[in-house]
């Protein structure tokens, strides 16, 4: 747990330093409230690995051991989510991929990571749009949830279908380009500049992965 807390205090330093950290903490308390409150109770109150107990509730007792290891899951939960936020937040999916397929990366596995990255907002994208051209026929989209969620069923369908189109012609345009051939040069539209400190930032990355990963190694055997 002490470790996770470690990573946690780290992700908040990045998000303060790219300028985020208002946006961040309102993500990870949104999300960390309602988890925590599920993780203590259930945790708390019925893990099996509860011996000591902190408070008696009549109906069920509240251990300590749970608690603990509910905010142990809490805590790594709320580094993921923080890490996956700061990441869509600060890095630009073109430039991932170019930097990835300059790194040796295949093609088409650049493309896979640029167009996994890209599916959600061009779906919420495509979703705003049906619903305003919904909302200009007449249609109601606010509202009570009940209301809501009747617009938000039938809205699925057009923004699949539209999203499987654009999936096919932006495959269909690649061919054109020639996109599959073989032993070919390509050029790509961003150019990806390797700095000394680029270099420097991941071998300390990776210095910092292999301590983690041997002071957990170090955790378990101490158990």
């Amino acid at each position: 747990m002490l470790l996770g807390l470690f990573l946690l205090l780290v992700v908040i330093v990045m998000a303060w330093q790219a300028n985020i950290i208002k946006k961040f903490l309102q993500t990870m308390i949104s999300f960390g409230i309602p988890i925590a409150v599920m993780l203590f109770i259930i945790q708390g109150l019925y893990s099996p690995q509860n011996h000591t107990y902190v408070a008696n509730l009549g109906f069920a007792k509240l251990g300590l051991e749970g608690l603990m290891y509910g905010g142990k899951l809490l805590v790594t939960l709320l580094v993921f989510m923080g890490s996956f936020y700061l990441f869509n937040k600060t890095i630009y999916s073109g430039e991932l991929a170019a930097a990835l397929i300059k790194s040796s990366l295949s093609d088409k596995g650049g493309y896979l990571i640029l167009a996994s990255l890209n599916v959600v907002p061009q779906m919420k994208r495509q979703l705003q749009v049906i619903k305003e051209a919904q909302e200009a026929r007449g249609v109601q989209t606010g509202g009570s949830l009940l209301t809501r969620i009747k617009v938000f069923i039938p809205l699925m369908g057009p923004v699949i279908l539209s999203s499987l189109i654009d999936t096919q012609e932006r495959g269909m345009a690649l061919e054109l380009r020639g996109f599959d051939l073989k032993n070919v040069s390509k050029t790509s539209y961003i150019q990806v500049v390797d700095t000394k400190l680029d270099k420097l930032f991941r071998i300390g990355m990776l210095l910092f992965l292999i301590i983690v990963t041997a002071f957990s190694i170090y955790l378990k055997v101490r158990r």
